[in-house]
């Protein structure tokens, strides 16, 4: 059987040339800023400047170059949002929304990084998906609840039960517990162990609800070790 070479036509596009499947993966979402873009889409569509907002480095330009590619390849697609609002969003097609797995291996194994600087602009899609990621399902076992996180003008919902975290965008009603505030300052209590009481007397945070069950729900997320890096005796 021969097989036919078969290419997408775009203009200086480079390619791996490779029949490897991780580097089809790559010529689909190698590009700079691609991987960021499906990544804010995961959890629902966006308008483009929403997506520009939650990558603060990237022009409109390669924004649209972006948008444009991954829409080429079938991983995501644009509509419109029926009236009064009638704004062109875009969201990941259904195999788009197949990759959550990749971002979630990526993020455990770069979580390991010695040289991985937690300071650096925290966005709200990405503590979503961290948590997510880093969810230990022993230490959640048994443990049900709401818990609402506002930050700036987005809201979510997670719903925690059989080990398992569900995360939904938008306001509901009756949470157990509501944390509001930046989405960095939420990871530094998740994951910087910063006490919630600090945050709160600084203005930084603000906790309502059981005050028991944020606790807990503060521990259910471990970090894995820091690799180790040679040294020089190693080389």
């Amino acid at each position: 059987m021969s097989l036919m070479k078969i290419t997408d036509g775009t203009p200086g596009r480079r390619r791996y040339l490779d029949a490897c499947a991780a580097a089809h993966a790559l010529d689909l979402v190698g590009e700079r800023w691609a991987l960021l873009v499906m990544r804010e889409l995961m959890l629902g569509p966006k308008r483009f400047g929403d997506i520009k907002t939650g990558l603060p480095g990237i022009s409109a330009n390669i924004l649209t170059q972006r948008l444009e590619g991954l829409e080429g390849a079938g991983i995501l697609r644009r509509r419109r949002l029926p009236p009064p609002s009638s704004a062109q969003v875009y969201e990941l097609t259904e195999w788009g929304y197949e990759s959550e797995p990749i971002f979630q291996a990526l993020g455990r194994w770069a979580a390991r990084s010695p040289s991985h600087d937690p300071t650096l602009p925290f966005g709200a899609v990405s503590l979503m998906l961290s948590l997510r990621t880093m969810l230990e399902p022993a230490r959640a076992a048994g443990l049900s609840a709401r818990i609402d996180l506002v930050t700036g003008r987005e809201s979510f919902r997670l719903t925690l039960a059989d080990g398992e975290l569900e995360v939904e965008r938008g306001h509901h009603a009756g949470p157990d517990v509501t944390f509001t505030g930046d989405a960095a300052i939420i990871a530094a209590a998740v994951y910087g162990g910063q006490p919630v009481e600090a945050l709160e007397a600084a203005g930084l945070l603000k906790l309502e609800g059981d005050r028991a069950l944020a606790a807990r729900f503060l521990t259910l997320f471990p970090l894995p070790p820091k690799a180790e890096m040679p040294t020089a005796a190693d080389i």
